[in-house]
């Protein structure tokens, strides 16, 4: 009885085991094939990349290119593709010899050591013209291919702004249920436009050569290399950005003169508001995190270009230009004796950026309006975000900068009713935070004579064949703005700034074009500085509008000046180059 009762046992414990075996076959095999484990994998798609060598051609994912069509990111790039199953058939190496004009023995030892699909360009001694690789392609040679690969360009410098990608089966999934022909490993936008636009960016299909292998790597179904491509006219699509890739690298190559470790500029076309070139330092390294904010889109301490805004105020409160203030007092009225202006009007004040000038002129207009820094910081765009946003098909309010942080201007409700804290906030310290590009679009709206718009740097988005899939229209930022005479006297005083014999930006006078702006120096408290200098040029008629800023320096020399100058210097040599 006892050994039927065991075997019994035993025999149930074989079946349990047999049947949880079955369920979990099926689990894998029929019931979680596409999202199998908590990692998400797709196991079907495994499986057929075990049995296959494939050459991708294009991905599919959409491109961005500059203002004028040039590719930003991805390039054409012309390839030889030879699958190694050639290493055991006989082919004509000799008649690809002759049209690549090298010698055969350097193909076939090439093919000796492949165990997967060569792919050979110029970087290889491969350079093909339209002309070969129509000749190649005409021989129809199993396993040889003429192609045009989507490649990356080595080196771009516009990595903040057009942002990194990444693989995440379960977010791709969460995030777009309803596209089920995605593969697991299609990639996702994660910073920059890369992010802003990804659900136009995500491909359609993949263009790529493909064949069946066994486990020993030899052809499983002959020697067929199948060509997968879509036929799709329409996709993928082309952001296009306003980006001049030109400027962009010069712009670049400034920041990397004066080796800027944190910082960066913005410099937008004045008409109509768009990016020309956006720089962030540090460099964006997709493997380490901390570099993937783009800093001009970071809330900081403006320092000194707010008062800017202080100045907007009191120009239009009927603040008089011939006001003195002694400027060797310090921001909050006391003779400390770090400071020896002496005696100055407005205008004067604005151009060497006296403090008690502006803390003064602030605390007196508050007792008047309590809210008169934030009327006119929004006035001059500066208490919303800057960049582009509104309806974009089944978008309310798409937003072409998601990344761009909220400005501020006041922290603590009682800040209002403090001297100090009034004095601060008149300075651009205390709990003021603007970004750069919403600073550089303050100096843009004051060149076009006040009017407020709304940051662009995309134009559109192209369809495969070239027509337009949607247009960005230009928008102007909400509310009021200055009047075209309070623009007309900032435009005066940040021109002083510069003609002055001791303005902050004298050194501008130096350049072959007229510079307006206004230097800053905020303190953050760490016991580094943010140096800025904004403003626009040519002063008389404004074309560009730039804003540099060093962030967390200790450095006494500001190179954000150095910059400026160096970028207005480049820009000057172009438009007198363009009207030769």
């Amino acid at each position: 009885m006892k050994i039927k009762k065991r075997m019994r046992l035993f025999a149930i414990g074989i079946s349990l085991s047999m049947l949880l075996l079955i369920l979990r076959l099926a689990d894998i095999q029929l019931i979680h094939t596409e999202s199998f484990s908590d990692r998400k994998i797709n196991l079907i798609e495994e499986s057929v990349s075990q049995r296959t060598q494939e050459v991708m051609i294009d991905d599919g994912r959409g491109r961005f290119v500059d203002r004028n069509k040039n590719a930003l990111v991805q390039n054409q790039e012309a390839k030889l593709v030879l699958f190694p199953f050639l290493n055991k058939v006989e082919w004509p190496v000799t008649k690809l010899s002759e049209i690549l004009n090298v010698s055969s023995m350097k193909i076939q030892n090439l093919l000796k050591t492949a165990d997967k699909p060569l792919l050979l360009g110029a970087d290889q001694g491969f350079k093909l013209t339209d002309s070969m690789m129509n000749q190649i392609n005409k021989l129809e040679i199993p396993g040889v291919f003429a192609i045009y690969q989507q490649t990356k360009i080595s080196h771009h410098t516009a990595g903040h702004i057009i942002g990194i990608t990444g693989e995440n089966a379960e977010l791709l999934r969460a995030q777009y249920p309803e596209k089920k022909n995605l593969s697991s490993k299609t990639q996702l936008g994660i910073t920059g436009l890369q992010k802003a636009f990804d659900e136009f960016l995500l491909p359609d299909a993949e263009t790529k050569l493909l064949y069946h292998v066994d486990g020993d790597g030899n052809p499983l179904f002959g020697i067929n290399v199948k060509y997968i491509a879509d036929a799709n006219p329409f996709y993928p699509v082309s952001i296009k950005t306003t980006i001049d890739s030109a400027l962009q690298d010069k712009m670049d190559e400034i920041m990397n003169r004066y080796n800027v470790k944190k910082g960066g500029l913005v410099l937008l076309d004045v008409e109509t508001s768009e990016v020309l070139a956006m720089v962030s330092k540090p460099n964006l390294n997709r493997s380490d995190p901390d570099t993937f904010s783009n800093q001009m889109l970071t809330a900081i301490a403006p320092g000194s270009v707010f008062k800017t805004v202080i100045a907007a105020a009191g120009i239009e409160s009927g603040v008089g230009s011939d006001k003195k203030y002694d400027c060797s007092l310090n921001m909050y009225g006391e003779n400390n004796g770090e400071q020896d202006e002496g005696i100055l009007n407005v205008e004067r004040s604005f151009a060497k950026s006296c403090n008690y000038a502006f803390t003064s002129m602030a605390n007196e207009l508050m007792k008047e309006d309590r809210n008169v820094v934030e009327t006119f910081a929004w006035k001059l765009g500066l208490t919303e975000k800057a960049g582009w946003s509104g309806p974009v098909y089944h978008y309310d309010k798409f937003m072409q900068f998601p990344e761009e942080k909220n400005p501020s201007i006041w922290g603590e409700k009682t800040d209002k009713g403090s001297v100090r804290a009034i004095a601060q906030t008149a300075i651009g310290q205390k709990n003021v935070r603007v970004t750069p590009l919403s600073v550089a679009n303050m100096m843009a709206a004051i060149a076009r004579g006040g009017q407020k718009k709304q940051v662009k740097i995309v134009d559109s988005i192209l369809y495969k064949n070239g027509t337009t899939m949607f247009k960005f229209p230009e928008n102007e930022q909400a509310g009021d703005s200055i009047s075209p005479y309070t623009a007309s006297k900032l435009q005066h005083l940040l021109r002083l700034v510069v003609t002055d014999g001791e303005g902050t930006g004298r050194r501008f006078q130096t350049l072959p074009i007229e510079v307006s702006g206004k230097s800053g120096t905020a303190e953050t408290g760490k016991g580094t500085v943010h140096k800025w200098f904004a403003g626009y040029f040519p002063s008389k008629n404004p074309k560009y509008a730039l804003a540099v800023v060093e962030m967390d320096t200790t450095s006494p020399q500001s190179v954000a000046n150095s910059i400026f100058y160096d970028a207005a210097n480049e820009l000057a040599q172009l438009e007198n180059a363009s009207t030769r």
